[in-house]
Parts: C-alpha cells; structure tokens; sequence
C-alpha cells in the first residue's frame, strides 16, 4: 500500500495526546485497513514517529503476537500494540525516578534524543541554582509571579519555560546582553515563550555558552540536563566575569616569583581560585594548601581559615568550626561563618562533605567576588600597565567557546599557541578537512614546543587550503602570541565559519558566498519589503544607526520589531539604543549574533558583516511552523 506522508505528520502533531487520538489519526488515511498490508519497516517507522523506537527483532515479535503472522492492518490491533509499548516506557521512566537520593541526591531520567541514554540529575544542583536565581533576581518587578523558585519538586524545569528568568540571569552575568525592550513579558503565550527561549539561547551562546543540541522546545519542556546544563554555564560565566586584573587590579599579588601578568593571564579562573586561597591561607601562617575543589576541602578546614582571613574587621567571623567533629557538622558550622559574610551561597554541608566541584567551585568564586582582600597596588609599589582584553578578542573567544571547543578559551593568544583549538575550529568549518595524525595533542617537556610550533604551522597551511590571506604569517607566530597576526587568522576563521553556515543554509554547496553577495540581499530584502533603507557596503555610515539593521529584521519576521522604540536622533546615545535592540531582536528572531551594539553604531566593518550574514542564514532558516511541507507518498510496498 501507499502510506502518505501526511499520516505521519498529523501523527508527529499528536505526540504528547492520548494514544488513541494519535492512532486514530491513521483511521483517516486507511478506510478501516482492510485488505491492506504493511511491512515491519511501516510499523517501525510510525512507532517511531510516536515516541517509540522498536529494535527489529523485538518488532518481529511484537507482529508475531498481536497480527499473528498477516501483517494485515488493524487499527484497534495498533492501537493494543502501542499502549501496550507506551505503558513499558513509562514505567521504566517511573523506575529511574523512583531512584531519587540512592545516588548521592541525584536521580535518572532517560534521553527523548537519544536510545538508550541515561542522563544523570544531581538534586544538589537543582536546589543550588533555584537559590541562586531566588537570591539575585527577587527584587525584579518582571518576575514576581515566578518567584521564588522552589528548589525541589521539579519547580524550577517550569519557572523557566517562557524565558524570562534565563534572559535575566544573562543579563545579571553579563549585564546589557539583553535589552529587555525586546523580552515579551505580559500576555505571554506559546509563541511567545518560544521567542523569549531563542532570544535566551541565541543570548547565552552570544556570552560563549555552548548550547549545541539544545533548543528551545527542550527548554520548553524542561528538559533536566539541557536545562541545568546551560544554568550551570550561565552562572558559571558571570561568576568568573570579575576574576581578571581589570576589575582586581590586587590579583597582581597573585604572582610567584619571576612570573608577569601575562603569566597571570595565562591561567585560567579555577587556577586563580585556587592561588587566591593559597594566597590567604600563607597570609594566616596555615601550612595547609588548595590543590583541588573535591578532595581538599571536604573537612573544612581550608574553608573556615580562608573565611577568617578574608572577614572585614567586625564581621565576628571565627575559627569555632575548627571545633566541631565530623565533616558534615563541620560544613554547617562553616557556613554559619559564611552567612556573617553574606556569602553562603551554592553549597550545603553535605556538598562540601562530598567535594561537589561545581557547587564548591561556584563558593569560592562567589566569595572572591565579594571579599577579595587584595589590596591594590601602593604608591611604592610598581606594576606594569594592565592589557584589558578588547571587545574584538571577547567576541572571537566567546565564538570560540559557543562552539564547545576544549580546552575552554580564557585569554586568545596562550590558549591557541599549541594549535589544538584552532584545528577543532576547522574541523566545525569543514569537517575532515584536518589530518589528525600530524596533531600533537600530548606535549613533553623536551619538545614540547618543537611539537607546538609544528601544530601551528600545520594550522597556516590549512588555512592556505581554505584560502585565506595569510601573507607573513607562520606557525611560530601564532606560538609567541602575536597578537596581530593571531587576531589576523581568527578572524579569517570566525568569517569562513559564518559563510559556511549561511552556505549550508543557502544550499550553495562549496561555494562560499561573498561580500558582495551579501550586501545584494540585503539589499533586495529591504526593496521587496517595501523598505527606503539601503546599504553600499559594510562600511557604509548609514549603518551606524542601526535602523537598517531594524528595518532587514522586520523584513524577515513581521512584528517582532516595535517601532515605536526606534530612536530617529542623530546622537550616540539614540544610536547606541537603536543598536542594542537590532541586536537583540536578531537574536530573537534566532540569529546567531556575537557582534556588539558598539560594532554597529562603530560601523566596524568586519562585525557588521557577521551581522546581516547571520540575518541572511536566518532568512533560510524559517520556523518549523512558518513552513508547510508537501504531503508526498512514500515508497509503495
């Protein structure tokens, strides 16, 4: 028989609705099936369509017992074999909940992506992040109807499903990523929370959270490990947002002998954190030393003799846990001196007992953020200028780290030297375009950096392959740091990536498209839209003002801009304003936008590029619910 395609979207749309509605849909299509056969791959197939993936050999059996060897089509039959495998599921999803707190306070569910996969759920986490979220966003008008946040129950999988709190809480790591002009808060219904979920994903990969796999109907649905996965990023990110000499100039204290900032700036956060205690527990004459967030603190001892030494005068923190017998006991009573400090935030004793990382992680850069205790430098004292990082080397790396390249990017030129990360980059522009027998990924003290220096020469010539212009460029460079020529190569690859995105979306194969291209779509979006705003070039002045940017958004989605915010004044300010929101709003729409308001109103040319390629890409990227497919049959068995 000829089984339409149509059945199988109506049955997609009925997931999630009683089995008998889904099954009936097949009614519709099969004038009560008699005389009609299917095969096994059809049964498969539309158990498939319906949540359930049979292997073929169970399948075999399953016809075996309900269709006795015919193979004729009968709905009620189908309807008995379903319920009957919808049931099973169910009570093995019911079996991996019922194992709350036998594994440490954490429990089990099972992937909807993929078979057989069992994602692991630490209640501890739940229960932290909900805090969190409760502590730092109860103050804000938008959410008084969604907070506080429970922290167990399961509460928190549905305070986040219309996008709010996690648009918040970027904002609160990274303040102005959003411009809260362009969050749907009032009236909200599905549409609408999916649009504040893409600008909250779209957002988060803007700061570097990699959120490859997730979307925003599994943040809709509150999907446990998505969820709490891209919490966990989010929180992290602005955690170690004031670790750096810009905001603590004291870090400088920080340094071993021999060591310089740039020394400094090779380590990473944790690496800091972990000097910056060492740092106090030296300072208070404690012999002890921090080597780890697990192991190391679970007595806390290190804890309660960092807290005493951070303490203001008059804050009545104390040695006194040291006094108290047994870990966990111990933890609480350090916490009690932690709450003097307006910092027991993350962990309870039981965390610090049983070296939660994250959680303890999470504790100690909350204290560090709070009460550093490193004095700047004096009058006498001389430290060498501090190099703040440039919006230009924010943006690649935040690129970079969306794209969950390993080891994570900290600081641009000493975290590419070795080569490593750069050819994960061109592994995501084009993949298999990089042999990865001639990458040395373990280094040795002998030739460590003989094995560096070729990666990276390895690295210019694959770039040559892909032609960019790397004139006076060599893998020794990339090596020493050079900033220019580091900055060089990464810009060739965050616009090759951008391009091979918008290529996948244009279906142009190989064929990159170029400026030219792009600039001649924009172009013929705006006038087919019936808008007087044009562009010449990617440095054209008009750019500055972001209305274009405005105008070419409205153009792909209708009614997402509000135009009544649109600032017509010629000053910075309107046009700072006017660049915030295209931003946002492109990321609404689900632009991948890493720019900046200031690339706009700066009319930086090689930002703006990334802007309307990201639009462009989006154009070719309509929602699911703005396309209609053909109903087509399938094959004919």
């Amino acid at each position: 028989m000829v089984v339409h395609q149509g059945a199988e979207c109506r049955l997609r749309s009925c997931r999630g609705s009683s089995s008998l509605n889904s099954v009936k849909i097949l009614g519709r299509y099969l004038k009560n099936g008699s005389g009609f056969f299917w095969r096994e791959a059809t049964y498969s197939r539309l158990l498939k369509v319906l949540g359930i993936d049979v292997p073929g050999y169970k399948m075999r059996e399953l016809l075996d017992k309900h269709f006795a060897n015919d193979g004729q089509v009968d709905i009620h039959k189908f309807n008995q074999l379903f319920n009957e495998l919808d049931t099973q599921k169910h009570q093995e999803t019911n079996r991996w909940k019922e194992r709350i707190g036998t594994v440490s306070g954490a429990y089990q569910v099972s992937s909807e992506k993929q078979d057989n996969t069992v994602h692991t759920i630490r209640v501890e986490e739940e229960v932290a992040f909900s805090n969190w979220i409760n502590s730092n966003l109860s103050d804000d008008s938008d959410l008084k109807r969604l907070l506080p946040v429970n922290p167990q129950g399961g509460e928190l999988y549905t305070k986040i499903q219309d996008g709010l709190i996690i648009c918040k809480l970027i904002n609160l790591a990274v303040p102005g990523t959003i411009d809260e002009r362009a969050i749907n808060k009032k009236n909200l219904n599905t549409y609408t929370k999916l649009e504040n979920l893409t600008l909250a994903l779209c957002s988060a990969q803007a700061i570097g959270c990699n959120i490859i796999n997730i979307d925003n109907v599994d943040l809709s649905k509150g999907t446990s490990h998505l969820v709490l996965g891209l919490l966990w990023q989010i929180i992290r990110i602005g955690l170690f947002n004031q670790i750096d000499l810009q905001h603590c100039p004291g870090l400088f204290r920080l340094l071993r002998e021999g060591e310089t900032l740039e020394d400094l700036r090779r380590l990473s956060p944790e690496e800091i954190l972990v000097r910056w205690v060492n740092y106090h527990l030296e300072k208070a004459g404690i012999q002890r030393r921090l080597n780890n967030f697990t192991t190391d603190i679970v007595d806390s001892e290190i804890y309660t003799h960092l807290l005493h030494q951070i303490a203001p005068n008059g804050s009545g923190v104390t040695l006194s846990p040291l006094g108290v017998q047994g870990n966990v006991h111990r933890a609480g009573a350090m916490l009690d001196e932690a709450d003097k400090l307006d910092c027991r935030e993350f962990v309870t004793p039981t965390d610090v007992a049983a070296g939660n990382y994250k959680l303890n992680l999470a504790f100690v850069a909350n204290l560090f953020n709070k009460h550093p205790n490193l004095p700047d430098p004096g009058a006498d004292e001389i430290v060498e200028d501090v190099i703040q990082e440039t919006r230009e080397e924010k943006t690649y790396r935040n690129w970079m780290n969306s794209l969950g390249v390993d080891p994570y990017v900290n600081w641009l030129y000493s975290d590419l030297q070795n080569g490593v990360v750069i050819f994960q980059l061109y592994d995501i522009i084009r993949n298999g375009m990089v042999n990865w027998k001639r990458v040395v990924r373990q280094f040795h003290k002998l030739r460590g950096m003989m094995d560096q220096i070729q990666n990276c020469n390895y690295a210019v010539e694959l770039g040559k392959q892909l032609r960019f212009s790397l004139v006076g460029i060599q893998g020794k460079d990339i090596y020493d740091g050079n900033q220019t020529l580091t900055l060089a190569l990464v810009w060739q690859l965050m616009r090759a990536y951008t391009l091979s995105i918008l290529a996948q979306c244009t279906e142009a194969g190989d064929s990159l498209p170029a400026d030219k291209d792009i600039v001649a779509w924009v172009n013929q979006k705006l006038n087919s839209n019936g808008k007087s705003s044009s562009i010449r070039s990617f440095q054209d002045p008009s750019i500055s003002d972001g209305r274009v940017v405005l105008d070419l958004i409205d153009a792909i989605k209708p009614k997402v801009i509000d135009h009544s915010l649109i600032k017509s004044g010629g000053s910075v300010e309107d046009k700072m304003s006017n660049a915030k929101y295209a931003i946002t709003c492109g990321r609404k729409i689900g632009a991948k936008i890493y720019a900046l308001p200031e690339d706009i109103v700066e009319v930086k040319p090689k930002m703006v590029m990334t802007v309307f390629a990201c639009l462009m890409a989006r154009d070719y990227m309509p929602d699911m619910k703005e396309a209609s497919a053909p109903v087509q049959p399938l094959i004919q068995h």
